[in-house]
């Protein structure tokens, strides 16, 4: 089992965390976008896992660890545990369960608890192969997404290019974010060398 107190806190490094409800293909989606075959039955996730995937935005590589979590519901306070320095959060549910839907405002909760506001969110409506079997409506999904202000996507872990490419996005959204936040600071510096320059002319001019 992986301690989230041992990660480094590296720029370059960007800890995403997959949450949702048990058998939501949270594990299936991160096997399948780093190369690995997929598979039509996994055991339930049973403890953490981390697997790395490397993204070039910018001409500059970053290492995606994506941290895939437990469901079930005796398991949830771990689940807890391993958000902590999550800089992505993405919500997991099955679209052919209605009942995994409707436990988003549950990890919501969660994550605002553990994270507060820090996180860039993203929800992912997976299994998007079986919409025959659909228990819930693309646009359900996505109004419920426009009310929490974060950005949908459907999935499969069969064709994981969507999911890729919305791991993609979330990053962009992360360093565009860490960028503003950077910019910030160095003009606050910028301002109070200013001030600090003006005191001392006044100093000497009196």
């Amino acid at each position: 089992m992986n301690n989230p107190e041992e990660e480094e806190d590296d720029d370059d490094d960007i800890k995403v965390i997959l949450v949702g409800e048990v058998a939501t293909g949270k594990t299936s989606l991160i096997n399948t976008s780093i190369g690995l075959e997929f598979k039509d039955k996994l055991e339930s996730t049973q403890s953490s896992s981390i697997m790395q995937k490397k993204i070039i935005i910018n001409d500059q590589t970053y290492t995606i660890n994506l941290w895939d979590t437990i469901g079930q519901e005796q398991y949830r306070s771990l689940t807890k545990i391993f958000m902590k320095g999550a800089k992505i959060v993405i919500f997991v549910y099955d679209i052919t369960r209605k009942e995994t839907f409707e436990q988003l405002d549950f990890w919501f909760e969660n994550t605002k608890e553990v994270l507060g506001n820090k996180p860039i969110l993203g929800i992912v409506g997976n299994k998007s192969d079986l919409y025959i079997k659909e228990d819930v409506k693309e646009e359900v999904a996505e109004e419920y997404a426009k009310k929490k202000g974060v950005p949908f996507r459907l999935t499969s872990a069969k064709t994981p290019k969507n999911f890729s490419d919305f791991l993609e996005e979330l990053v962009k959204k992360y360093i565009e974010k860490m960028e503003n936040i950077n910019s910030t600071i160095v003009d606050g510096l910028k301002l109070d060398e200013q001030n600090e320059s003006k005191k001392a002319k006044k100093k000497k001019c009196c």
